[in-house]
């Protein structure tokens, strides 16, 4: 098995998850040719594995595509799968359902741990704080109260303004009405931001009133399309610092399955428009599981796009090596030899 790119000669990191191709962290293969290619992640050039070496390789692959892998997107002619760190072109469409946001759903559960994790280490911080201030002399029966009460909230506030900032956007933008310049929007005026509907589907609009002569709807702050999609990605990350227990994520993703899509939630929750702050809890946590499903869909098109390609200059080549190279009868006989099948 090939242990380096036969175009650029970069070695293929090794995985840890497959016994007979433990070389490379991208791998492409077709059932029902027989065909294995190890993806370079610096060139992304694929290389043909020796066709002697393939099929224990390939009863493998498959095994774990089918049994633990999974789906992130696919085409009409190759699927994208994941099984930990190893990434699966496997060529054909796979028999399973797409559930990539079981990922985001984990992340909010991931969070809720992490939140409450900092609260405990607020509360010995601030109890430090009270027993040497309290030892000393220097500190009051308010103050212990002051501190003790606010030492959880404080190293949370501090940890989420670390990670975000203070503005969800910046830009410089007028409002139609009274020229009024946006220069940001503050995470702390997150509630009044208006979420409509737009003719792309499942995309929202975001809208923020003009502060200077009020104007909403007509006038104010607009943003569209990615721009849109961004600013809600992290306003909707910073809404939910805290995360999620596990029974409000199952109910969100089970949200998601009646609305039939991620991209069809996001009309179904805002309807004809809601502001941020309006939104029920279980639906606001579903907006962002969705918002990042679908931001990684459409990423996940382009790249399926170019791996499609890729796959057909490549399948071109494995049948002139796999057909005309070698006899047809003798492929065969080999595939029984090294598999020890008979049919």
């Amino acid at each position: 098995m090939y242990t380096r790119c036969l175009v650029c000669a970069t070695p293929f990191d090794e995985n840890e998850q497959l016994e007979y191709a433990p070389h490379g962290k991208r791998l492409a293969f077709d059932p029902s040719r027989g065909r294995l290619w190890a993806i370079c992640g610096t060139c992304r050039r694929w290389s043909l594995m020796p066709i002697e070496e393939r099929w224990e390789a390939l009863d493998e692959l498959e095994k774990l595509a089918i049994d633990k892998a999974r789906l992130l997107s696919q085409t009409d002619n190759i699927s994208l799968l994941k099984a930990g760190p190893l990434e699966i072109v496997r060529v054909g469409r796979a028999e399973r359902t797409e559930e990539a946001w079981w990922r985001y759903g984990r992340e909010l559960a991931s969070r809720r741990e992490n939140w409450n994790k900092l609260g405990v280490a607020g509360t010995i911080a601030a109890g430090a704080v009270v027993a040497g201030g309290w030892a000393a002399g220097g500190i009051s029966m308010f103050g212990v109260w002051l501190i003790m009460g606010h030492g959880s909230e404080t190293l949370r506030d501090g940890a989420r303004w670390l990670r975000f900032g203070s503005s969800a956007w910046r830009g410089n933008e007028r409002c139609s009405s009274c020229g009024y310049r946006f220069r940001a929007i503050a995470y702390r005026d997150r509630a009044s931001i208006g979420l409509f509907p737009t003719e792309e589907h499942g995309r929202l609009e975001l809208v923020a009133r003009c502060p200077k002569c009020g104007q909403y709807r007509e006038a104010g702050l607009h943003l569209r399309g990615d721009e849109a999609d961004r600013t809600l990605r992290r306003v909707l990350a910073y809404h939910h610092f805290a995360g999620a227990s596990e029974r409000r994520v199952f109910k969100a993703s089970r949200l998601i399955q009646e609305a039939g899509s991620p991209q069809d939630l996001a009309r179904i929750v805002v309807r004809d428009g809601k502001r941020l702050g309006d939104l029920q809890r279980t639906g606001g946590i579903a907006l962002e599981i969705a918002a990042n499903e679908a931001t990684e869909q459409r990423l996940l098109e382009a790249e399926l796009a170019e791996l499609e390609a890729h796959w057909k200059r490549e399948e071109e080549l494995a049948s002139i090596i796999d057909g005309e190279l070698t006899p047809l009868p003798v492929l065969e006989q080999m595939r029984r030899l090294v598999t020890g099948g008979s049919g």
